[in-house]
C-alpha cells in the first residue's frame, strides 16, 4: 500500500512505479492540453482531434508509447478544456515529441483549437522521487 510523504501529503510515495491493472506503468508523460475550438473552426477541430487520436492509438499499438489517456473537462471558467496524456519512458516520448508527425498535428491543432500546449510530466513514482529530492534540497530553508 502506498504511503504519503511527510512534507507533501498530496503526493504518494510510489517508489516502484505506478500500477494499472497489476502491470507496472512508465513514470514519464507528455501532457497535451487544449481549450475550446476556435470560433468558426469547430468542424476542423473535430477532424484534427480524430487525426490526433488515430496517431496516438497507432503509437500505442506499435509500442512507441505505453498508454494514452484522454480527458474532457467540465466547464470550470478556465482555458483548459481537456487533455491527452501520453505515458512512456523518456526516450520514447522524446522521439515522439521530435517526430515530424507529432509536430504536424500540433500545428494543425493550434490552427483549429485555442490554448494548445505540450509539457513533459513526471508521473507517480518519478513525481514522488522528485518531491523527495526537492524536500532534501530545500530542508535548510524551513
Amino acid at each position: 500500500h502506498p504511503r504519503m510523504t511527510r512534507s507533501y501529503p498530496w503526493c504518494w510515495d510510489l517508489a516502484l512505479g505506478s500500477e494499472k491493472r497489476g502491470v507496472a506503468m512508465a513514470d514519464f508523460g507528455l501532457f497535451l492540453g487544449f481549450g475550446a475550438p476556435r470560433a468558426g473552426r469547430e468542424v476542423q477541430a473535430s477532424k484534427v482531434f480524430g487525426e490526433v487520436m488515430a496517431y496516438y492509438m497507432g503509437l500505442k499499438q506499435s509500442g512507441e508509447v505505453e498508454n494514452v489517456e484522454v480527458a474532457i473537462l467540465e466547464v470550470h471558467g478556465g482555458d483548459l478544456g481537456g487533455f491527452i496524456l501520453l505515458r512512456g519512458d523518456q526516450e520514447q516520448l522524446g522521439r515522439v515529441r521530435a517526430s515530424a508527425e507529432f509536430q504536424r498535428l500540433l500545428l494543425r491543432g493550434g490552427f483549429a483549437v485555442e490554448h494548445v500546449g505540450v509539457v513533459s510530466a513526471l508521473l507517480d513514482g518519478e513525481a514522488a522521487r522528485f518531491v523527495g529530492e526537492a524536500n532534501s534540497m530545500t530542508a535548510d530553508l524551513t
